[in-house]
């Protein structure tokens, strides 16, 4: 069974942002740690910076890239922010294979 988890922020949930980013470092370590790892990670609007130089996420996020999850930043997303030099993990990718990974599998988790 596919799996996809698609990140839209810098993080998990809404109210205290302080709160939101510790509970998402703390769900990166645990999927790193799970037998049944998703096949990707989307990123996409202000949740590309996760991937850039300087995230405090990158540890944790290269080891789920070392285990074979595929990691993809929206590439317009990485634009707007000026992050094509300092994206770090996980790859750019566009609109159009982000569509179509997403319609073709068969489990999408949206944080």
């Amino acid at each position: 069974m596919s799996k996809i988890i698609v990140i839209n922020s810098e993080t998990m949930g809404r109210g205290n942002d302080e709160l939101g980013k510790k509970i998402l470092g703390s769900f990166f370590r645990k999927i790193g740690f799970q037998t049944g790892k998703p096949d990707a990670i989307i990123f996409y609007n202000s949740s590309v910076k996760l991937l850039a130089k300087g995230s405090p996420f990158l540890s944790d996020l290269e080891i789920l890239e070392k285990s074979g999850v595929d990691l993809i930043a929206c590439g317009t997303c990485v634009g707007y922010f000026n992050l094509e030099d300092k994206i770090v993990a996980g790859r750019v990718s566009n609109m159009q294979e982000i569509a179509q990974m997403l319609m073709n599998t068969e489990s999408v988790v949206t944080l």
